[in-house]
């Protein structure tokens, strides 16, 4: 399927309309929160109702983009949503969360973001200095990626009937890198690249709802990731890039492994994963390579630029503790992990949903 003429589903939220029609052969039959984690539960949701009867020749849900040709030139469209709890975070919030997350499927597409869109969801009751304060930090947040939100639509539910309050974008940029990137151009021997320590939103998240009693000093770290994809566009060797949000980096290199029949060896002392973060995990049963990152890019690039690359990471202040994680390899199509006890782990597709909603 070309690169060139691709609309893309990459934010399907979970649908509670149980009466939806058609073939089903592996879906459950009701939708449940699982559906929505980015795994194997939500790529059998789009592939078996949203892509069995939306599909056509251009639709590709690999993608976190589609590039439409227009007039000679290209265009980059992508679209997301936005349900976080709480709705204020220690790094973030619903409103950064949704400006930052849609340039970032734009950015690791290959595009320079320009304008967003911006549907809002409402629920009765909802403080209004509350949500003044969110708009103020989507202003700042398009504000500082130089980007416009052009047009809107507002909503008010009922009280009851939603989590306080939903974003919805959509995100229009232009096409910066001359030559395609997908995963169709991932090769086995390729490396593997992430731009900084994993599982940092999922923790501080978790840790502002206090549910568990615990607190910590954990920050999102919800970012735009547009200087950490312009400084690889220039290597011609880059294949693909990714932001790993719901289900985190395990499920990103799933999808790669998936698409390409290829398997991917991860070595678990190169990934960078904070200690207050490792600690959290620990106490509470959670794995940290599947949870979500909100400034965090995967990057898969030809094995003879990857230090290059690295470098290029390196000299920018998100990047300084940017990895090579790992390599793909032309083996069973799966994912290994090499511990640092010296085994070896398989990576599954994610299943259930490892927290609550988080972005």
């Amino acid at each position: 399927m070309s690169n060139h003429k691709i609309l893309s589903m990459n934010s399907i939220e979970e649908n509670t309309d149980s009466s939806l029609s058609g073939d089903v052969n592996t879906i459950d039959s009701h939708i449940s929160l699982a559906h929505g984690n980015g795994g194997r539960h939500m790529r059998e949701l789009i592939g078996e109702i949203f892509l069995c009867h939306l599909g056509n020749t251009y639709l590709n849900t690999q993608a976190d983009a589609a590039i439409v040709p227009i007039n000679k030139g290209e265009i980059v469209v992508t679209t997301d949503g936005f349900t976080v709890q709480p709705l204020e975070f220690p790094g973030g919030d619903i409103g950064s969360l949704a400006v930052h997350g849609t340039i970032n499927d734009l950015a690791v597409s290959g595009a320079a973001p320009l304008y967003l869109t911006l549907n809002v969801f409402i629920e009765e009751g909802l403080e209004t200095a509350l949500l003044e304060r969110i708009v103020k930090s989507m202003a700042r947040a398009a504000h500082e990626s130089g980007i416009a939100i052009i047009a809107g639509d507002t909503k008010v539910v009922r009280h009851g009937e939603g989590g306080g309050l939903y974003l919805s974008t959509t995100g229009i940029g232009i096409k910066e890198t001359p030559y395609p990137l997908g995963m169709d151009k991932i090769k086995a021997g390729d490396a593997i690249l992430v731009s900084g320590p994993i599982g940092d939103h999922g923790v501080a998240v978790m840790l502002a709802r206090e549910e568990f009693g615990l607190r910590g000093e954990v920050q999102s770290d919800a970012a735009s990731v547009l200087p950490l994809s312009r400084a690889l566009l220039p290597l011609p060797g880059l294949r693909f890039m990714r932001d790993p949000t719901r289900g985190g980096l395990a499920t990103v290199v799933n999808e790669i492994v998936q698409a390409t029949g290829l398997g991917i060896r991860l070595q678990e002392s190169s990934i960078p994963i904070r200690d207050s973060v490792r600690s959290v995990c620990e106490i509470l049963g959670y794995d940290p390579f599947y949870l979500a990152c909100e400034g965090r890019v995967i990057a898969v690039i030809d094995p003879s630029q990857a230090q290059q690359a690295l470098a290029c990471w390196h000299g920018l202040p998100q990047g300084q503790q940017a990895a090579i994680i790992g390599h793909v390899i032309g083996e069973a199509s799966r994912v290994v992990l090499e511990t640092g006890l010296g085994g070896e782990r398989i990576l599954e597709e994610l299943e259930d949903d490892p927290l609550p909603r988080i972005c």
